[in-house]
């Protein structure tokens, strides 16, 4: 069983990483925070993974997360009946940690819906399933909850996920739009904005 690798990365692509770990080369599936978060292949920066080895009948896959936050939050999610670890990994890429624990702890459904891929019925279910396997205190203290404009930017990139713009784009035109202080947005004034930012780049 691998809980853990250390090495350097050898490929990098969406939701896959090649690490090289003393001359063998791991394939880990990770969230995009993890692929961000990942130095570029050929760097001589390490990388470091928690990791979650699955083992089907057929295959054996490793899912590697830059925090062990993340990697319990994975755990809980594929022990919900009907999500599997490709549909929790795809959780994990369209919320931060943090807002996931928010969005369940008050049963937030419309945001765990927001995430690319989830649909109602599998949002309420884990709304309902993973609020029973976070025990109290998991992730340090409750998180504060958000100012408007980072609940502004925040359902702003998950609309631009949904709409297949890939993450660093969209944050750069997110970050675009909602530094003038001096205006204040709604989703869908920003939207149209980043929307209009990201055909100029």
């Amino acid at each position: 069983m691998i809980a853990f690798l250390r090495g350097t990365v050898l490929e990098k692509h969406p939701q896959r990483l090649i690490v090289d770990v003393n001359g063998v080369g791991y394939e880990v599936l990770v969230p995009l925070s993890t692929y961000f978060d990942a130095a570029e292949p050929g760097s001589a920066a390490p990388v470091s993974l928690h990791v979650h080895t699955h083992v089907r009948e057929d295959a054996l896959q490793l899912f590697g997360f830059a925090s062990r936050f993340e990697l319990e939050l994975f755990t809980r999610l594929i022990s919900i009946s009907g999500i599997g670890p490709k549909l929790a990994l795809a959780v994990l890429s369209g919320i931060e940690p943090a807002e996931l624990v928010r969005a369940v702890r008050t049963q937030n459904i419309s945001r765990l819906t927001s995430i690319p891929g989830i649909g109602k019925k599998t949002a309420e279910r884990i709304g309902l399933e993973l609020k029973d396997r976070l025990p109290e205190g998991f992730g340090g203290s409750d998180p504060a909850p958000l100012s408007p404009d980072d609940r502004v930017r925040a359902d702003l990139l998950s609309a631009l996920a949904n709409l297949g713009y890939p993450r660093p784009a969209a944050e750069k035109a997110a970050d675009t739009v909602l530094r003038d202080a001096g205006v204040t947005h709604t989703l869908e004034s920003a939207l149209r904005a980043a929307l209009k930012e990201l055909t100029r780049q």
